[in-house]
Protein backbone atom coordinates (compact mmCIF):
# COMPACT_ATOMS: atom_id res chain seq x y z
CA UNK A 1 0.00 0.00 0.00
CA UNK A 2 1.50 3.04 -0.81
CA UNK A 3 1.00 6.28 1.56
CA UNK A 4 0.70 9.89 1.21
CA UNK A 5 3.53 12.12 1.97
CA UNK A 6 4.16 15.13 3.95
CA UNK A 7 4.92 18.98 2.64
CA UNK A 8 6.06 22.15 4.77
CA UNK A 9 6.29 24.29 1.24
CA UNK A 10 4.85 27.22 0.83
CA UNK A 11 2.02 27.00 -1.76
CA UNK A 12 1.86 30.79 -2.94
CA UNK A 13 -1.43 32.72 -2.11
CA UNK A 14 -3.90 30.36 0.29
CA UNK A 15 -1.54 27.77 0.66
CA UNK A 16 -2.70 25.02 3.04
CA UNK A 17 0.27 25.16 5.49
CA UNK A 18 0.00 26.33 9.11
CA UNK A 19 2.51 25.52 12.13
CA UNK A 20 2.54 22.08 13.83
CA UNK A 21 0.07 20.89 10.72
CA UNK A 22 1.57 19.16 7.72
CA UNK A 23 -0.06 18.85 4.73
CA UNK A 24 -0.62 15.30 3.52
CA UNK A 25 -0.01 15.13 -0.56
CA UNK A 26 -2.18 12.34 -1.97
CA UNK A 27 -3.56 11.61 -6.05
CA UNK A 28 -6.65 11.87 -4.82
CA UNK A 29 -8.76 13.55 -2.38
CA UNK A 30 -12.57 12.57 -2.07
CA UNK A 31 -14.60 14.91 0.34
CA UNK A 32 -17.78 13.34 1.00
CA UNK A 33 -18.32 9.36 0.41
CA UNK A 34 -21.80 8.99 -1.35
CA UNK A 35 -22.18 6.85 -4.23
CA UNK A 36 -20.01 8.54 -6.65
CA UNK A 37 -17.04 9.45 -3.85
CA UNK A 38 -17.04 5.74 -2.60
CA UNK A 39 -16.94 4.17 -5.93
CA UNK A 40 -14.39 6.05 -7.19
CA UNK A 41 -12.27 5.87 -4.23
CA UNK A 42 -12.25 2.21 -3.65
CA UNK A 43 -11.10 2.34 -7.61
CA UNK A 44 -8.78 4.55 -7.43
CA UNK A 45 -6.89 2.52 -4.95
CA UNK A 46 -7.55 -0.61 -6.29
CA UNK A 47 -4.73 0.81 -9.04
CA UNK A 48 -2.35 2.02 -6.69
CA UNK A 49 -3.61 5.88 -6.06
CA UNK A 50 -2.54 7.29 -2.53
CA UNK A 51 -6.16 8.16 -1.82
CA UNK A 52 -8.13 10.10 1.53
CA UNK A 53 -11.31 9.31 1.53
CA UNK A 54 -13.32 11.67 4.37
CA UNK A 55 -16.94 11.48 5.21
CA UNK A 56 -18.62 13.29 8.11
CA UNK A 57 -21.50 10.60 9.45
CA UNK A 58 -22.80 8.29 7.33
CA UNK A 59 -20.80 5.36 6.31
CA UNK A 60 -21.47 4.26 2.77
CA UNK A 61 -23.85 7.33 1.67
CA UNK A 62 -26.94 8.91 2.17
CA UNK A 63 -28.79 5.83 0.25
CA UNK A 64 -27.69 3.34 2.22
CA UNK A 65 -28.38 5.01 5.60
CA UNK A 66 -31.42 7.35 5.44
CA UNK A 67 -32.60 7.53 2.16
CA UNK A 68 -33.27 4.48 -0.28
CA UNK A 69 -32.46 1.27 1.20
CA UNK A 70 -34.08 2.13 4.75
CA UNK A 71 -37.92 3.52 3.29
CA UNK A 72 -37.48 0.76 0.67
CA UNK A 73 -37.16 -1.78 3.57
CA UNK A 74 -39.92 -0.21 5.28
CA UNK A 75 -42.22 0.27 1.98
CA UNK A 76 -41.35 -3.83 1.20
CA UNK A 77 -42.94 -4.54 5.28
CA UNK A 78 -45.87 -2.21 4.98
CA UNK A 79 -46.45 -4.08 1.65
CA UNK A 80 -46.36 -7.29 3.26
CA UNK A 81 -48.78 -6.07 5.69
CA UNK A 82 -51.29 -5.04 3.53
CA UNK A 83 -51.00 -8.19 1.61
CA UNK A 84 -51.57 -9.82 4.73
CA UNK A 85 -55.22 -7.83 5.39
CA UNK A 86 -56.49 -8.52 1.92
CA UNK A 87 -55.31 -12.02 1.83
CA UNK A 88 -59.07 -13.42 2.00
CA UNK A 89 -59.39 -11.65 -1.82
CA UNK A 90 -56.81 -14.63 -2.75
CA UNK A 91 -58.69 -17.08 -0.83
CA UNK A 92 -56.18 -17.35 2.02
CA UNK A 93 -57.82 -17.73 5.47
CA UNK A 94 -57.10 -18.99 9.33
CA UNK A 95 -59.20 -22.02 10.84
CA UNK A 96 -62.09 -20.62 12.51
CA UNK A 97 -60.80 -21.16 15.77
CA UNK A 98 -57.74 -18.54 15.05
CA UNK A 99 -60.09 -16.30 13.71
CA UNK A 100 -60.59 -17.15 10.22
CA UNK A 101 -59.81 -14.03 7.59
CA UNK A 102 -61.04 -11.68 9.80
CA UNK A 103 -57.90 -12.62 12.17
CA UNK A 104 -56.11 -11.62 8.95
CA UNK A 105 -57.81 -8.46 8.21
CA UNK A 106 -56.82 -7.58 11.63
CA UNK A 107 -53.32 -8.21 10.96
CA UNK A 108 -50.71 -5.43 12.40
CA UNK A 109 -47.15 -3.70 12.60
CA UNK A 110 -45.18 -4.63 15.11
CA UNK A 111 -43.06 -1.82 15.01
CA UNK A 112 -40.02 -3.18 17.19
CA UNK A 113 -39.35 -5.74 14.57
CA UNK A 114 -40.42 -3.34 11.85
CA UNK A 115 -37.68 -1.37 13.04
CA UNK A 116 -35.26 -3.81 14.06
CA UNK A 117 -35.92 -5.70 10.21
CA UNK A 118 -34.56 -2.33 8.69
CA UNK A 119 -31.87 -1.16 10.97
CA UNK A 120 -30.45 -4.77 10.61
CA UNK A 121 -30.53 -4.03 6.55
CA UNK A 122 -29.13 -0.75 6.76
CA UNK A 123 -26.29 -1.68 9.49
CA UNK A 124 -24.95 -4.69 7.31
CA UNK A 125 -24.61 -2.68 4.94
CA UNK A 126 -22.60 0.27 6.73
CA UNK A 127 -20.75 -2.88 8.24
CA UNK A 128 -20.07 -4.30 4.86
CA UNK A 129 -18.24 -0.50 3.45
CA UNK A 130 -15.98 -0.55 6.62
CA UNK A 131 -14.61 -3.12 5.65
CA UNK A 132 -14.48 -2.83 1.68
CA UNK A 133 -13.08 0.72 2.43
CA UNK A 134 -9.39 -0.39 4.27
CA UNK A 135 -9.65 -3.69 1.70
CA UNK A 136 -9.25 -1.04 -1.19
CA UNK A 137 -5.94 0.79 0.45
CA UNK A 138 -7.83 4.29 0.51
CA UNK A 139 -7.21 5.94 3.69
CA UNK A 140 -10.70 6.28 4.87
CA UNK A 141 -11.06 9.15 7.84
CA UNK A 142 -14.07 9.72 9.91
CA UNK A 143 -14.02 13.56 10.08
CA UNK A 144 -15.50 17.21 8.77
CA UNK A 145 -13.48 18.66 6.54
CA UNK A 146 -13.39 22.07 4.71
CA UNK A 147 -11.35 23.61 2.43
CA UNK A 148 -8.59 26.07 3.31
CA UNK A 149 -6.78 26.39 -0.15
CA UNK A 150 -7.00 24.89 -3.54
CA UNK A 151 -7.61 21.27 -3.33
CA UNK A 152 -6.73 21.48 0.17
CA UNK A 153 -8.66 20.69 3.30
CA UNK A 154 -8.41 20.89 7.15
CA UNK A 155 -10.15 18.04 8.58
CA UNK A 156 -11.43 17.56 12.06
CA UNK A 157 -11.33 14.06 12.99
CA UNK A 158 -14.08 12.59 15.54
CA UNK A 159 -11.58 12.32 17.97
CA UNK A 160 -11.04 16.17 18.16
CA UNK A 161 -7.24 16.12 16.30
CA UNK A 162 -6.63 17.92 12.94
CA UNK A 163 -5.49 16.79 9.39
CA UNK A 164 -4.56 18.54 6.70
CA UNK A 165 -4.71 16.92 3.29
CA UNK A 166 -3.87 18.03 -0.12
CA UNK A 167 -4.48 16.23 -3.60
CA UNK A 168 -3.63 16.22 -6.77
CA UNK A 169 -7.06 15.57 -8.16
CA UNK A 170 -10.42 16.12 -5.57
CA UNK A 171 -13.69 14.98 -5.65
CA UNK A 172 -16.61 16.69 -3.91
CA UNK A 173 -19.45 14.12 -2.83
CA UNK A 174 -21.21 15.46 0.31
CA UNK A 175 -24.87 15.23 -1.54
CA UNK A 176 -27.92 16.61 0.22
CA UNK A 177 -29.81 17.23 3.60
CA UNK A 178 -33.47 18.34 4.04
CA UNK A 179 -34.61 21.46 3.42
CA UNK A 180 -36.29 23.37 6.18
CA UNK A 181 -38.03 26.43 4.48
CA UNK A 182 -38.86 29.62 6.35
CA UNK A 183 -42.43 29.29 7.51
CA UNK A 184 -43.66 30.70 10.39
CA UNK A 185 -43.89 28.78 13.62
CA UNK A 186 -41.44 25.81 12.41
CA UNK A 187 -38.65 26.78 14.40
CA UNK A 188 -41.33 26.15 17.31
CA UNK A 189 -43.24 23.14 16.70
CA UNK A 190 -41.47 19.26 16.98
CA UNK A 191 -41.80 18.17 13.01
CA UNK A 192 -39.77 14.97 11.43
CA UNK A 193 -37.83 15.32 8.25
CA UNK A 194 -37.64 12.09 6.36
CA UNK A 195 -34.69 11.50 8.13
CA UNK A 196 -36.53 11.52 10.98
CA UNK A 197 -39.33 9.00 10.32
CA UNK A 198 -37.34 6.53 9.27
CA UNK A 199 -35.80 6.02 12.33
CA UNK A 200 -39.66 4.90 13.53
CA UNK A 201 -39.58 6.54 17.09
CA UNK A 202 -43.36 6.00 17.27
CA UNK A 203 -46.55 5.35 14.44
CA UNK A 204 -48.44 8.96 14.26
CA UNK A 205 -52.26 9.02 15.28
CA UNK A 206 -52.30 11.12 11.72
CA UNK A 207 -49.29 12.45 9.90
CA UNK A 208 -49.34 16.08 8.19
CA UNK A 209 -46.58 16.10 4.91
CA UNK A 210 -45.48 19.01 4.07
CA UNK A 211 -44.99 18.54 0.05
CA UNK A 212 -46.31 16.35 -2.68
CA UNK A 213 -42.65 15.57 -4.21
CA UNK A 214 -41.21 11.81 -4.56
CA UNK A 215 -40.28 11.84 -0.37
CA UNK A 216 -43.32 13.38 0.40
CA UNK A 217 -45.74 11.17 -1.64
CA UNK A 218 -43.47 7.88 -0.54
CA UNK A 219 -43.83 8.68 2.85
CA UNK A 220 -47.60 9.59 3.01
CA UNK A 221 -48.13 6.07 1.06
CA UNK A 222 -45.81 4.14 3.60
CA UNK A 223 -47.81 5.18 6.72
CA UNK A 224 -51.17 4.82 4.35
CA UNK A 225 -50.21 1.44 4.11
CA UNK A 226 -49.52 1.30 7.98
CA UNK A 227 -52.91 2.50 8.84
CA UNK A 228 -51.75 5.78 9.72
CA UNK A 229 -54.43 8.64 8.23
CA UNK A 230 -52.29 10.82 6.32
CA UNK A 231 -53.41 14.73 5.39
CA UNK A 232 -50.06 15.88 1.96
CA UNK A 233 -50.37 19.29 1.19
CA UNK A 234 -48.83 20.78 -2.09
CA UNK A 235 -48.56 24.27 -3.45
CA UNK A 236 -48.66 22.89 -6.82
CA UNK A 237 -51.63 22.14 -9.12
CA UNK A 238 -51.08 18.53 -8.60
CA UNK A 239 -48.59 16.04 -6.43
CA UNK A 240 -44.93 15.80 -8.76
CA UNK A 241 -44.72 18.94 -10.33
CA UNK A 242 -42.91 16.83 -13.53
CA UNK A 243 -45.13 14.60 -14.18
CA UNK A 244 -48.22 14.79 -16.24
CA UNK A 245 -51.40 15.97 -14.91
CA UNK A 246 -52.88 12.36 -15.75
CA UNK A 247 -49.82 10.50 -14.41
CA UNK A 248 -50.30 12.59 -11.26
CA UNK A 249 -53.66 11.80 -10.51
CA UNK A 250 -53.46 8.18 -10.78
CA UNK A 251 -50.89 8.39 -8.39
CA UNK A 252 -52.98 10.56 -6.14
CA UNK A 253 -55.94 7.77 -6.80
CA UNK A 254 -53.36 5.11 -5.08
CA UNK A 255 -52.71 7.65 -2.23
CA UNK A 256 -56.65 8.11 -1.57
CA UNK A 257 -57.24 4.65 -1.75
CA UNK A 258 -54.62 4.48 1.38
CA UNK A 259 -56.48 6.77 3.19
CA UNK A 260 -54.23 9.83 2.34
CA UNK A 261 -56.27 13.15 1.88
CA UNK A 262 -54.37 15.44 -0.30
CA UNK A 263 -54.51 18.88 -0.74
CA UNK A 264 -53.42 20.27 -3.79
CA UNK A 265 -53.01 24.24 -4.65
CA UNK A 266 -52.17 24.16 -0.49
CA UNK A 267 -49.08 26.56 -0.05
CA UNK A 268 -48.64 26.04 3.74
CA UNK A 269 -47.64 29.47 5.56
CA UNK A 270 -48.26 28.64 9.06
CA UNK A 271 -47.72 25.59 11.29
CA UNK A 272 -48.65 25.81 15.43
CA UNK A 273 -49.60 23.79 18.46
CA UNK A 274 -53.42 22.42 18.33
CA UNK A 275 -55.27 22.37 21.12
CA UNK A 276 -54.83 18.44 21.62
CA UNK A 277 -50.97 18.95 21.79
CA UNK A 278 -50.36 17.94 18.08
CA UNK A 279 -49.79 20.16 15.32
CA UNK A 280 -51.98 22.43 12.70
CA UNK A 281 -50.96 23.93 9.54
CA UNK A 282 -52.18 27.10 7.18
CA UNK A 283 -51.81 27.01 3.52
CA UNK A 284 -51.98 30.04 1.89
CA UNK A 285 -55.90 29.97 0.91
CA UNK A 286 -57.44 29.29 4.23
CA UNK A 287 -57.44 25.87 4.23
CA UNK A 288 -56.26 24.00 7.57
CA UNK A 289 -54.79 20.75 8.14
CA UNK A 290 -54.59 18.97 11.79
CA UNK A 291 -52.44 15.82 13.10
CA UNK A 292 -50.43 14.40 15.80
CA UNK A 293 -47.16 14.78 13.68
CA UNK A 294 -45.60 16.96 11.15
CA UNK A 295 -43.22 15.85 8.47
CA UNK A 296 -41.78 18.29 6.31
CA UNK A 297 -40.33 17.29 2.72
CA UNK A 298 -39.91 19.73 1.07
CA UNK A 299 -36.69 19.35 -0.78
CA UNK A 300 -32.96 18.69 0.13
CA UNK A 301 -30.66 21.16 0.23
CA UNK A 302 -26.69 20.84 -1.11
CA UNK A 303 -24.09 20.36 1.57
CA UNK A 304 -21.99 23.35 0.74
CA UNK A 305 -22.43 25.65 2.84
CA UNK A 306 -19.78 25.11 5.60
CA UNK A 307 -17.14 23.14 2.74
CA UNK A 308 -15.29 26.61 2.06
CA UNK A 309 -15.34 26.18 -1.13
CA UNK A 310 -14.37 30.11 -1.74
CA UNK A 311 -10.73 29.21 -0.40
CA UNK A 312 -10.95 26.30 -3.08
CA UNK A 313 -11.99 28.55 -5.76
CA UNK A 314 -15.18 26.27 -6.52
CA UNK A 315 -18.33 28.03 -7.47
CA UNK A 316 -21.78 27.29 -6.35
CA UNK A 317 -24.79 28.39 -8.12
CA UNK A 318 -27.66 30.66 -6.53
CA UNK A 319 -29.14 27.66 -4.72
CA UNK A 320 -26.00 26.18 -3.16
CA UNK A 321 -25.56 23.79 -5.71
CA UNK A 322 -21.92 23.25 -6.89
CA UNK A 323 -21.50 24.64 -10.46
CA UNK A 324 -19.64 21.62 -13.03
CA UNK A 325 -19.82 21.14 -17.08
CA UNK A 326 -20.61 18.21 -18.53
CA UNK A 327 -17.25 16.76 -17.46
CA UNK A 328 -18.35 17.04 -13.78
CA UNK A 329 -15.31 19.52 -13.67
CA UNK A 330 -15.92 22.73 -11.19
CA UNK A 331 -14.85 26.50 -11.85
CA UNK A 332 -11.12 25.61 -9.91
CA UNK A 333 -8.74 23.13 -11.82
CA UNK A 334 -8.19 19.55 -10.62
CA UNK A 335 -11.35 19.73 -8.82
CA UNK A 336 -14.48 17.37 -9.55
CA UNK A 337 -18.40 17.43 -7.94
CA UNK A 338 -20.76 14.97 -8.43
CA UNK A 339 -24.34 13.09 -7.28
CA UNK A 340 -26.87 15.59 -5.29
CA UNK A 341 -24.62 18.05 -4.56
CA UNK A 342 -23.29 18.84 -8.48
CA UNK A 343 -27.03 19.10 -9.34
CA UNK A 344 -27.01 15.90 -10.75
CA UNK A 345 -30.46 14.55 -10.29
CA UNK A 346 -31.11 12.95 -7.21
CA UNK A 347 -31.27 9.25 -7.73
CA UNK A 348 -28.28 7.26 -6.34
CA UNK A 349 -28.19 5.83 -10.00
CA UNK A 350 -27.09 8.67 -11.12
CA UNK A 351 -24.60 9.16 -8.97
CA UNK A 352 -23.20 5.66 -10.21
CA UNK A 353 -22.91 6.85 -13.56
CA UNK A 354 -21.21 10.10 -12.26
CA UNK A 355 -18.88 7.72 -10.75
CA UNK A 356 -18.52 5.97 -14.12
CA UNK A 357 -17.87 9.34 -15.50
CA UNK A 358 -15.35 9.95 -13.41
CA UNK A 359 -13.73 6.92 -13.62
CA UNK A 360 -13.24 6.97 -17.34
CA UNK A 361 -12.06 10.62 -17.31
CA UNK A 362 -9.45 10.35 -14.74
CA UNK A 363 -8.15 6.61 -17.38
CA UNK A 364 -7.55 9.13 -20.10
CA UNK A 365 -10.98 8.38 -21.87
CA UNK A 366 -14.01 10.23 -23.24
CA UNK A 367 -17.11 10.66 -21.18
CA UNK A 368 -19.81 12.95 -20.47
CA UNK A 369 -23.17 13.38 -19.01
CA UNK A 370 -24.95 14.88 -22.07
CA UNK A 371 -27.60 13.35 -23.14
CA UNK A 372 -27.77 10.53 -20.44
CA UNK A 373 -30.99 8.59 -20.24
CA UNK A 374 -31.77 8.52 -16.70
CA UNK A 375 -35.16 7.21 -15.23
CA UNK A 376 -36.92 7.17 -11.73
CA UNK A 377 -39.87 5.17 -9.68
CA UNK A 378 -41.66 6.39 -7.04
CA UNK A 379 -42.21 3.50 -4.68
CA UNK A 380 -46.04 4.52 -4.19
CA UNK A 381 -48.56 1.74 -3.96
CA UNK A 382 -48.64 1.26 -6.87
CA UNK A 383 -45.61 2.28 -8.07
CA UNK A 384 -44.50 5.04 -10.61
CA UNK A 385 -41.73 4.37 -13.43
CA UNK A 386 -40.95 6.97 -15.62
CA UNK A 387 -38.39 7.69 -18.44
CA UNK A 388 -37.65 10.39 -20.86
CA UNK A 389 -39.78 12.52 -21.97
CA UNK A 390 -43.30 13.32 -20.69
CA UNK A 391 -46.10 14.14 -23.00
CA UNK A 392 -46.38 17.64 -22.13
CA UNK A 393 -42.46 18.21 -22.39
CA UNK A 394 -42.36 16.06 -25.55
CA UNK A 395 -45.13 18.28 -27.14
CA UNK A 396 -43.25 21.71 -25.86
CA UNK A 397 -39.62 20.35 -27.87
CA UNK A 398 -41.71 20.17 -30.94
CA UNK A 399 -42.13 16.78 -31.59
CA UNK A 400 -45.34 15.51 -33.48
CA UNK A 401 -46.57 13.07 -30.39
CA UNK A 402 -48.56 10.19 -30.61
CA UNK A 403 -49.78 8.35 -27.43
CA UNK A 404 -50.15 4.98 -26.51
CA UNK A 405 -52.41 4.26 -23.32
CA UNK A 406 -53.90 1.48 -22.07
CA UNK A 407 -55.23 0.35 -18.32
CA UNK A 408 -52.80 -1.62 -15.91
CA UNK A 409 -55.80 -3.96 -16.09
CA UNK A 410 -55.38 -4.97 -19.62
CA UNK A 411 -52.30 -6.87 -18.41
CA UNK A 412 -53.08 -10.89 -17.48
CA UNK A 413 -50.36 -10.47 -15.03
CA UNK A 414 -51.91 -7.75 -13.34
CA UNK A 415 -54.94 -10.00 -13.01
CA UNK A 416 -52.99 -12.47 -11.28
CA UNK A 417 -51.81 -10.48 -9.24
CA UNK A 418 -54.94 -8.67 -8.20
CA UNK A 419 -53.59 -5.34 -8.59
CA UNK A 420 -54.87 -3.51 -11.53
CA UNK A 421 -54.55 0.13 -10.73
CA UNK A 422 -52.26 2.29 -13.17
CA UNK A 423 -52.01 2.72 -16.73
CA UNK A 424 -49.11 2.35 -19.19
CA UNK A 425 -48.53 5.29 -21.31
CA UNK A 426 -45.97 5.61 -23.82
CA UNK A 427 -45.06 8.55 -25.75
CA UNK A 428 -43.81 8.23 -29.37
CA UNK A 429 -42.50 10.82 -32.51
CA UNK A 430 -45.14 10.16 -35.48
CA UNK A 431 -43.06 10.52 -37.75
CA UNK A 432 -39.92 8.66 -36.99
CA UNK A 433 -41.70 5.79 -34.61
CA UNK A 434 -38.98 6.88 -31.64
CA UNK A 435 -40.07 6.10 -28.03
CA UNK A 436 -40.03 9.55 -26.56
CA UNK A 437 -40.88 8.43 -22.94
CA UNK A 438 -42.88 6.14 -20.64
CA UNK A 439 -44.84 6.38 -17.66
CA UNK A 440 -46.06 2.95 -15.88
CA UNK A 441 -48.12 2.80 -13.07
CA UNK A 442 -48.79 -0.57 -11.53
CA UNK A 443 -47.33 -3.39 -9.82
CA UNK A 444 -43.53 -3.94 -10.64
CA UNK A 445 -43.66 -0.55 -12.60
CA UNK A 446 -39.49 0.14 -11.54
CA UNK A 447 -38.94 -2.79 -12.82
CA UNK A 448 -41.16 -2.68 -16.55
CA UNK A 449 -39.70 1.04 -16.59
CA UNK A 450 -35.99 -0.36 -17.54
CA UNK A 451 -37.50 -2.07 -20.20
CA UNK A 452 -38.35 0.92 -22.10
CA UNK A 453 -35.43 2.61 -21.25
CA UNK A 454 -33.27 -0.75 -22.53
CA UNK A 455 -35.17 0.06 -25.85
CA UNK A 456 -34.79 4.00 -25.93
CA UNK A 457 -30.93 3.42 -25.57
CA UNK A 458 -30.54 0.88 -28.47
CA UNK A 459 -32.78 2.73 -30.96
CA UNK A 460 -35.89 0.78 -30.99
CA UNK A 461 -38.72 1.81 -32.85
CA UNK A 462 -42.27 1.42 -31.07
CA UNK A 463 -43.10 -1.31 -33.84
CA UNK A 464 -40.10 -3.11 -33.11
CA UNK A 465 -40.94 -2.95 -29.43
CA UNK A 466 -44.80 -3.91 -30.27
CA UNK A 467 -43.85 -6.59 -31.99
CA UNK A 468 -40.94 -8.30 -29.75
CA UNK A 469 -41.84 -11.42 -28.30
CA UNK A 470 -42.08 -10.89 -24.35
CA UNK A 471 -42.77 -13.26 -21.69
CA UNK A 472 -46.24 -14.35 -20.64
CA UNK A 473 -47.49 -13.28 -18.48
CA UNK A 474 -45.51 -10.69 -16.82
CA UNK A 475 -46.06 -7.03 -16.12
CA UNK A 476 -43.15 -6.41 -19.44
CA UNK A 477 -45.92 -7.46 -21.46
CA UNK A 478 -47.80 -4.49 -21.21
CA UNK A 479 -45.72 -2.87 -23.46
CA UNK A 480 -46.84 -5.35 -26.01
CA UNK A 481 -50.60 -4.22 -25.53
CA UNK A 482 -50.07 -0.72 -24.64
CA UNK A 483 -48.13 -0.27 -27.98
CA UNK A 484 -50.59 -2.32 -29.77
CA UNK A 485 -53.09 0.53 -28.89
CA UNK A 486 -51.15 2.74 -31.74
CA UNK A 487 -52.12 0.23 -34.89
Amino acid sequence: MTHATTSTADTGPGHADAPGIPVEDVDLLVVGGGKAGKSLAMLRAKKGDRVVMVERDKVGGTCINVACIPTKTLISAARVLRDVQGAGTHGVTLPEADGGTAALERARIDLAALRARKEGVVGAMVAAHETMFPASGMDFVKGTARFVAERTVEITLTDGTTRRVRGARVLINTGTTPSLPAIEGLEVVPYWTSEDLLTLPELPSHLVVLGGGVIGVEMASLMGLLGVPVTLLHAGEHVLDREDADVAAEVTAGLEALGVTVLTGARATRVGASEDGGVVVSAQDGREATGSHLLVALGRTPVTANLGLEAAGVETTGRGFIKVDDHLRTSAEGVYAAGDVAGSPQFTHASWNDFRILRDLLAGKEASTSGRLVPWAVFTTPELGHVGLTEAQARAAGHEVRVARTPTAAVPRARTLGRTEGFYKVMVDADTDEILGAAIIGPEASEVVTSVQMAMLGGLTWRQVRDAVITHPTMGEGLNIVLDSLG
